[in-house]
């Protein structure tokens, strides 16, 4: 079969015809292509002239274009060809139409499914932490039966990573709270002459509250993202797929000893973190009040039960466990590309510390009896 060609016939009738043949193709179009287009940009513009397309033996996405320009983006109103062609010109038609419609244009409904995505998507997180959580429990369960199998070194180093190395940043963030929060309760505290029960309020906020949130937060701001971001860069390259393959277990290698050294770590963070907020607000209370440091530290046991720092301790066991939980199963989820382990480390940080503000909440009234002063 030859080039492409396009003959002018007239039938019985009296109507024009132009009749098409041979390879509309791009390598058989390529040597003769302006010409062509010309003579059929030519032939378009007669809206009497009817199109024979039966005789095209083969027909490529370039051939389509050409002659969907030369009729004006539009069907001719006269048209011969072949069931596979028209399929080729109706798919043409329909991208035309979508483009005109707009791509922001949505079905009225179209919430609903967002929504159902949304939910399906939440649903197979929750699956996926809770196969994570059972998985981890098995490890315990096998690390307590077997102790000279536990990933001791690992959980070392995390200690180390998650722990010791957060102190110098959780101190001044801590003593700078402990600073803000007892300049701002002297201000009110002077107009009702009630100067003493800055120790409350500093005891009470920094002890209970403030203390573990305010580590949680910083801890999965730091360590949380570096943990994510550790896995789901062994998964780009292919080294948890490698540590399968030499059968090692990778929850208990990789997630055990994440969350292992959380949960020692934060309420040892929590205590660090909150003794030297209360000295920040000592050091500020002194100043602005005029309150000895002998008065709060003696005062400070009276009017904070101790049952406060073991809520507090409690707190930042669990607030350890969930921010390791969590930088793991989204590290776990990352694709070898570099845009999932981006979106999954800043959805690892949010989802972490939006965990522990709601089981904060949770403790607040589980707990609401507890370590009350009278």
């Amino acid at each position: 079969m030859g080039g492409a060609s396009v003959t002018l016939e007239t039938d019985g009738g009296g109507r024009r015809w132009a009749r098409l043949a041979g390879e509309w193709r791009l390598r058989a179009l390529a040597p003769d292509f302006a010409a062509l287009d010309a003579e059929l940009a030519a032939h378009g513009r007669d809206a009497t002239l009817g199109w024979d397309l039966r005789g095209i033996a083969s027909l490529d996405s370039v051939g389509a274009m050409m002659l969907w320009r030369a009729w004006g983006g539009r069907l001719p109103e006269s048209l011969q060809t072949r069931d596979e062609l028209g399929a080729v010109f109706a798919r043409i038609e329909a991208a035309a139409r979508q483009k005109e419609d707009g791509p922001g244009r949505a079905p009225p409904w179209e919430w609903v499914a967002a929504l159902g995505r949304l939910g399906l998507g939440l649903l197979r997180h929750l699956a996926d932490f809770t196969a994570l959580v059972g998985q981890l429990a098995l490890d315990a369960l096998h690390v307590a039966r077997r102790p000279a199998e536990g990933p001791w070194r690992e959980t070392s180093a995390n200690l180390y990573k998650s722990g010791v190395r957060a102190m110098p940043v959780t101190a001044l963030v801590g003593f700078l709270i402990g600073i803000v929060l007892s300049y701002l309760s002297a201000l009110q505290l002077k107009n009702f002459g009630a100067d003493i029960f800055i120790v409350n309020i500093l005891g009470m906020g920094i002890i209970r509250e403030l203390g573990p949130v305010l580590v949680a937060v910083l801890v999965a701001g730091r360590s949380g993202s570096a943990m994510t971001a550790q896995l789901g860069v062994m998964r780009v390259t292919e080294e948890i797929d490698a540590l399968a393959t030499m059968g090692v277990s990778r929850s208990l290698r990789l997630v055990f000893p994440k969350v292992a050294a959380l949960a020692l770590a934060m309420p040892l963070l929590v205590l660090w973190t909150s003794a030297i907020a209360l000295i920040g607000g000592m050091v500020s209370a002194q100043v602005q009040l005029d309150i000895s440091y002998g008065f709060f530290i003696e005062t400070l046991p009276k009017v904070v039960p101790v049952a406060n720092l073991y809520i507090a301790l409690v707190k930042g066991v669990v607030f350890g466990i969930l921010v390791a939980l969590v930088a793991c199963h989204f590290g776990l989820l990352v694709r070898p590309n570099t845009e999932s382990l981006s979106s999954n480390t800043t959805a690892s940080v949010v989802t972490a510390i939006t965990v522990v503000i709601l089981v904060d909440a949770v403790f607040a009234i589980a707990t609401r009896k507890i370590g009350m002063p009278l």
